[in-house]
Order: C-alpha cells, then structure tokens, then sequence
C-alpha cells in the first residue's frame, strides 16, 4: 500500500483541485497522485454520484495507450516488427504501405478522424463500414507528427485481427485483468458518471451522447475509475506486473514525432505523450470525448503520478501537472544512497579521450553502463552505452543511440569516429591519419 500524503500535503492538493473544478465549472471532478504502487491521495469535487475513487469516467484518448501495450506486446513476441507495413498484417486500407511504427508514433500521414460523422458522438461500425479512401491519407509517411485517432481505429483492428477475438476482449484479457484494473471497461458498469456540456455563458448542462464506437473504440472508448487510472499510472512508473518488459516501456517513452503546435516541448513515442514541464519530463496522455475529460502522467524520474477524472466536454484547465508539482516541492523523493559498485571494464579504460582535438570523458555509471561526453561546461554529443555479449557497446540514448562503441588499448571505435588519449594521437588509427609535421 501506498504512504498517504502528509496533512499539509494533502491540503495543497485538494485546493488546488477544488479550485479547477469550480473555475473550469466541472460538474464533477476526481483526481489523484500515485506513488508506491497506488493512490496516495484522492478525492472527488462536485456532485460525484459515488464514492468518488469507485465511479467510472470516460477515459478517451488514454484508451490509445492501452491499444499500443497490446501491438508492443505482439512485437516483443515476434508477431510483428515496427518496420512493417500496415499492409503486411492489415490488407486493403489506402495507409498499407505506412509502417506500424508510424502509426503508434502519428507519423503515418492519417487523416486525423475517421471518414463519416464524427465518430465520438455516432455510433460505429466494422472496419469496411469506414469506406476509407485515398483522401484519408493526409501527408507523406514520416513528414510531421499529426494527430490520428484514424490510425489507432487501424492499430486496434489489428490487435483483433492478431489474436483472433474482439479489441475488447484483447486489451481486457492482456492489459486490464493483468494488472488488476477490473473496473475499466468498454461501456459504463456499475456506477458512472454522466457524460456532460456545461453551456459556455450559463451554469446550465447538457447530456452528451454514449455509444460504442465500433472501430474506432481503440482510439477512445475505454471507461475507469480513479483507482484503476492509478494502477495503470503505477503500470507507466515501471510496475508492469509482467504485461510488458520493462525495455519495452521505457522503449514507448522515447520520442519520436514532435508536436510543433504545442507550447513548450511536446512530443508523442509509441502510444504515449511525453511532454516537458516546467523542466520535467513527463509521460502518459490526456483524454476527450464528448461529456469527459481525463488524464494520466508520470515522472518517472521522482516515480510519482497523477490521475484526474471529469465529466464535462471541454473548459477545464490541465490538474495532473499542478498535482505533480505540488507533490514534489511538498514532498520530494529521497533518492537511494549512493553507493560504490564495480567499473564494468578496467580503469585504465575510463577518463580523458579525444574526438579530434576535443576532449570526451569515458566513464562508468550506475547499472553496468558506460557514459562518453564532453568535459563539464562543454558542448557536445553525449550517450549512454551497455554491454552486449560480443564485447561491444550499444548507444542507448542521445546522438549514439542505437550505434555500437568498440574499446581498444589506444583509442575508442563508435560509429567511424576514433577517439585518441591524445589530441589526433599519430599512434592510433585516426582516420584521414595525422600530419606528419605534428602539432605547429
């Protein structure tokens, strides 16, 4: 179980979701922040027809994330690879030659809805209802990030079409039994929450239309409650209760398309958001559908979240960000102690290094990893490398990702640079080589 906030912690939280719900004229709204594995704090504002962490709420887009869990898991079992194209596991849609990859990261140049009415407030139909055409495809492959709900409708068609059942009954069955999330689910069970208009010039509501969105349900159409949404923010921090290896997380969470339109740094990786904060990195995804707003995000850095709920369409500023906030300046994590640990490769290798005439730092950091970079207070490419069996080292993060770095006695081999102990070293294989006059 999770360690409650402290009183004066909670305090902070709960005025500053008291003030959102009353200045974004919620009729109501549930919110929370994770730790440890759950909520360590919640509550429920309005007229919360329930008791406010057991009421389901639409969750939108977050329904995306759970869709990508499901294609990441085919992946890792050798069912499919990010490089495939649509067409490969999905025949007959006008995007079959945009990648799977593209898809989860809204590279693949999809039109962002769905061809007909707008599908979160009609009901759906099967894939071939769509009608889909050439004109649902909106940009080259690659171009620019744009938005998709199109392209996760195809992604969850997929999910079906792999494992032979429903989309439902995939994301059911592989990602929300799993991980204990029993009240999330395709329509409203149990005790929910009315999907609501607040009228823009009157303290006056409206209902908003619920439905199944038939295709299109892999890109909105899950509901939960304030404690499932927790377990899944904990599922985000690394509690992954065997749904997912743990690299395969951490691989959802790189970026890869760049959303240009939004303020700050926004980017989108294979199914989540991860934007940065106030100068933190943040992780999961918000949600929309007519009558609901939600969110979910983590920083996995302080290993903490936050969760909110609510039942209105639209006018609600973002809480999950100020409820971070507040939770790491009220409480800030400890981190471990330091402690020391074994150099995975001898001494003598680690320290000065130079690309050409500038100088790198080779060193050894926590988990059996090595880090080359500049000097403090220099400029220039950085990466994180770990050991692979032959001896060699994959680039993990940064400009060397994914590029392999070689150790020798006199110089350092990554991707045809050649590091030297010495300014261009004559003794080691610099390429081009060294003037024969020397340094003058």
């Amino acid at each position: 179980m999770p360690e409650p906030v402290l009183p004066s912690t909670a305090r902070l939280l709960l005025a500053r979701t008291a003030r959102v719900q009353r200045d974004g004229r919620a009729p109501s709204l549930v919110a929370g922040v994770v730790r440890d594995g759950g909520l360590a704090w919640s509550t429920g504002r309005g007229e919360v027809p329930g008791p406010h962490a057991d009421v389901q709420y639409r969750l939108g887009s977050i329904s995306k994330t759970v869709t990508a869990v499901v294609v990441m898991r085919l992946r890792d079992e050798g069912r499919l690879h990010l490089d495939d194209p649509l067409d490969r596991h999905l025949p007959g849609t006008p995007l079959g030659d945009r990648t799977i990859g593209q898809l989860l990261s809204h590279l693949a140049g999809a039109s962002a809805e769905s061809p007909g009415g707008w599908w979160e407030r009609t009901p759906g139909g099967s894939l071939p209802d769509l009608g889909l055409a050439d004109t649902d495809v909106v940009l080259g492959a690659a171009r620019r990030f744009h938005y998709s709900n199109l392209g996760f409708g195809l992604l969850g068609e997929l999910v079906a079409r792999q494992r032979g059942s429903s989309w439902e009954e995939a994301v059911t069955a592989e990602v929300l039994a799993p991980l204990g999330m029993a009240r999330t689910t395709p329509r409203p069970s149990g005790t929910a929450a009315a999907g609501l208009a607040v009228h823009p010039w009157a303290d006056v509501v409206l209902p908003e239309p619920e439905h199944h969105a038939g295709v299109m349900a892999a890109a909105g159409q899950l509901w939960a409650t304030l404690t499932d949404l927790g377990r899944f923010a904990a599922f985000l921090l690394g509690d992954t209760a065997g749904v997912l290896d743990p690299a395969t997380l951490e691989e959802m969470t790189v970026p890869a398309g760049v959303d240009s339109s939004a303020p700050g740094w926004s980017a989108y990786g294979l199914g989540v958001q991860v934007l940065r904060v106030e100068g933190r990195t943040l992780v999961g995804h918000g949600g929309s559908m007519p009558g609901f707003l939600a969110g979910v995000f983590v920083d996995r850095e302080e290993q903490t979240g936050a969760v909110s709920l609510a039942n209105t369409t639209s006018g609600l500023d973002p809480l999950v960000f100020g409820l971070l906030a507040d939770l790491r300046g009220a409480e800030p994590r400890v981190v471990e102690p330091w402690s020391p640990s074994p150099s995975p490769v001898p001494l003598e290798s680690l320290g000065v290094w130079f690309w050409g005439p500038a100088p790198y730092v080779l060193r050894s950091v926590a988990g059996g990893l090595l880090h080359l970079g500049p000097l403090p207070g220099r400029s220039g490419r950085a990466s994180r490398f770990t050991r692979r069996d032959d001896g060699t080292w994959l680039g993990l993060d940064g400009y060397f990702a994914g590029e392999t770095l070689r150790l020798a006695a006199d110089h350092l081999d990554l991707d045809t640079f050649v590091f030297t102990r010495t300014p261009y070293d004559p003794q080691a294989p610099v390429p081009g080589g060294v003037d024969e006059g020397g340094w003058r």
